[in-house]
C-alpha cells in the first residue's frame, strides 16, 4: 500500500478555507472594503458565526479591521495582500461552480 504524506501548510490552509461560510466572506470582500452590515446582509449568516469567522480571519492576516473614529464609530473589514492573494483560486472555483453545479 502506498502511503502518502500530506503538506502540513496545504492541510492548513484547507481546514482553514473549508470552514462554514469562509471562502463566501473572503469572496464578499473581493469587492472592497465593507462593514460588518454590509457583509452580514449579503450573506445568509449568523452575526455570531460571521463575527468569529472574521476575527480568525484577521488572526490568519487574511482580513485587516479598521475602525474610524467617528460618530458613531465606524467598521471595516478588507483583504489584506496574504487575503487577495487568494482572488486567483476563489475565482476558479467560482468558474468550475458555472459549469459544473447545477
Amino acid at each position: 500500500m502506498k502511503e502518502t504524506t500530506i503538506c502540513p501548510r496545504l492541510s492548513k490552509a484547507m481546514e482553514l478555507l473549508g470552514k462554514r461560510w469562509t471562502t463566501l466572506i473572503l469572496y464578499q470582500l473581493l469587492d472592497g472594503s465593507q462593514r460588518f452590515n454590509e457583509i452580514e446582509s449579503a450573506l445568509p449568516v449568523s452575526g455570531r458565526l460571521l463575527s468569529e469567522r472574521l476575527k480568525e480571519l484577521e488572526k490568519e492576516g487574511l482580513v485587516e479591521r479598521k475602525v474610524f473614529t467617528d460618530v458613531p464609530v465606524r467598521v471595516e473589514y478588507s483583504l489584506t495582500d496574504k487575503g487577495r492573494a487568494l482572488e486567483g483560486a476563489i475565482r476558479e472555483v467560482e468558474k468550475w461552480s458555472q459549469t459544473w453545479i447545477n
